[in-house]
């Protein structure tokens, strides 16, 4: 069993902390879920969903914490009084990473986390399935990992015991994506070859050949007559640490022809900074302020009907498929994740902190 007294400490925020702040705190301590606490007493339960839905809503990352909590009443906690079974049975529904056992004094008695009381089986039976067709883009040249991509391409490219493409298609197919459509070129053979080794029956690979190369929007035309439900769309040298299910209902409820998988990046200044006026006059001043922006991840949802908006055999980048949509007036939304939760092993230093 962990030790609670740390891991309690460890997860604690104030309700007055500032947004930006939690999400910096769940990164550090790789946690999706933190206590809000008022007064050294429990207060609520913050995690990562309550995050992502405040800035889909465009909430300022500089708002109190205080501002985003659920109702009381949506809250997952145990009481003292509670048997082990109902603890379990309270976990599974609400698929609670953690859940603390609270007193009426508002004191924390202890944490029970998923992984310790939560049999596999229960795991599996617990766990929403999500059939639809996942993209995985593997065509590239791999120029920021040269020189190893001349030798492998980088979709082949290590990490532990298993492929980065590999690692891909068994996060997606974890939540019950069977089928997967794999473009490629540069290297071609020898990404077919590793799968064709690999022998793996539990799901369904369809490679799309790149004549030429035609970006990422350019390669989904190959696919238009292989797509006809809403289907996910993934870089082959990126890493996602978010349940894509959310991804998938975000974009289905909020009626989005195309949704983009974004991370929050922050920037410090390492100075002053100075806002003035008209004659140079100053306005206000900030000590090295931080600024945060939400960049591309690389990964999407779409809808099917897009691909017939896609030129054929045309070089083809996504960007513009987005402009395309907006210009018409369609819907493109934003599913933001952490900052930590994005790694792009496609450069050096980034694939260098995953091995």
């Amino acid at each position: 069993m962990k030790n609670n007294t740390k891991d309690i400490e460890n997860l604690k925020i104030k309700n007055k902390a500032k947004i930006i702040d939690a999400l910096k705190l769940m990164d550090e301590i790789k946690s999706k879920l933190l206590i809000v606490i008022r007064n050294e007493a429990f207060y609520s339960m913050l995690s990562i969903g309550d995050i992502q839905r405040a800035i889909i809503k465009g909430v300022s990352l500089d708002e109190q914490v205080d501002k985003i909590l659920r109702p009381k009443e949506k809250l997952t906690t145990a009481h003292p009084e509670d048997s082990m079974d109902k603890i379990r049975k309270k976990i599974i529904k609400h698929k609670a990473e953690f859940m603390p056992v609270v007193d009426s004094q508002g004191s924390i008695r202890k944490l029970y986390f998923w992984d310790e009381i939560v049999e596999l089986s229960e795991q599996q039976i617990s766990e929403e399935k999500l059939d639809v067709p996942a993209v995985i883009m593997a065509g590239g040249k791999g120029t920021r990992l040269k020189p190893i991509t001349n030798i492998i391409p980088k979709a082949l490219m290590p990490i532990g015991e298993k492929p980065i493409i590999e690692i891909i298609i068994d996060k997606f197919h974890s939540i019950g994506v069977n089928n997967f459509l794999i473009s490629v070129n540069y290297k071609k053979e020898m990404i077919k070859q590793y799968f064709e080794q690999l022998n793996n029956t539990n799901y369904n690979i369809d490679f799309i050949d790149e004549d030429k190369f035609l970006g990422t929007g350019g390669s989904l035309y190959l696919m238009k007559n292989k797509i006809h439900d809403t289907f996910f769309v993934s870089n082959c040298d990126i890493l996602i640490d978010q349940d894509f299910r959310e991804v998938y209902h975000y974009h289905k409820e909020n009626q989005n022809e195309f949704t983009i998988v974004s991370a929050l990046k922050h920037y410090p200044i390492p100075y002053g900074t100075l806002d003035t006026a008209k004659d140079g006059i100053l306005k206000k001043m900030e000590e090295k302020p931080e600024l945060t922006f939400q960049v591309n991840t690389g990964m999407y949802v779409l809808e099917p009907h897009l691909l017939n908006e896609i030129p054929e055999n045309t070089f083809f980048q996504i960007t513009t498929l987005i402009e395309k949509i907006q210009a018409r007036g369609g819907k493109v939304g934003v599913f933001p994740v952490s900052e930590q939760s994005w790694r792009d092993i496609g450069v050096w230093k980034n694939y260098a902190e995953v091995l």
